[in-house]
């Protein structure tokens, strides 16, 4: 089992988004995603959401909420617990990332680039407002088999 964090800087009607384009045999390889990453020995889901931030931004947050748990599962990788999180306020300048691309993306203009089909998901619980959430997504390869939110199982239309 893995752990790790996800969390999306949040600047008016636009989310910080780091293109995956940078590593090699990265399984977000040209997706758009948050920034985050996996958690260290003896971290809690804060402590490694601001580390991560940090590491991948340069920046220090300093409002965040903790929004949801996605549970990952794959065919194709071991199940993966995500803490999902959104900021509001930082400090800091923004630096280069190692593993992708950083940009602002107007959130309107998300579903159109290239997204894992659950980020969609859980990007319009976050969009309404979604009291703290569990969300299930189970892939098979990378295709998106079943979604469940706080037990019931999704409509995936």
């Amino acid at each position: 089992m893995l752990y790790s964090t996800l969390c999306y800087l949040e600047q008016g009607d636009q989310y910080l988004m780091l293109h995956r384009v940078k590593k090699a045999h990265d399984v977000n390889q040209g997706k758009w995603i948050g920034v985050g990453g996996k958690f260290l020995d003896g971290e809690s889901p804060e402590d490694c959401v601001l580390r991560e931030c940090l590491e991948e931004t340069g920046l220090t947050l300093t409002e965040y909420r903790y929004r949801g748990l996605v549970t990952f599962v794959s065919n194709a990788a071991p199940t993966e617990y995500m803490h999902l999180f959104t900021a509001s306020a930082w400090t800091g300048v923004p630096h280069g990332c190692d593993e992708g691309e950083l940009a602002w993306i107007k959130k309107d203009q998300l579903r159109s680039l290239p997204l894992w089909e659950g980020d969609k998901i859980f990007l319009g619980l976050l969009e309404t407002e979604e009291p703290f959430f569990s969300l299930k997504l189970r892939y098979e390869g990378d295709r998106l088999v079943q979604a469940v939110l706080n037990g019931k199982v999704l409509d995936q239309e």
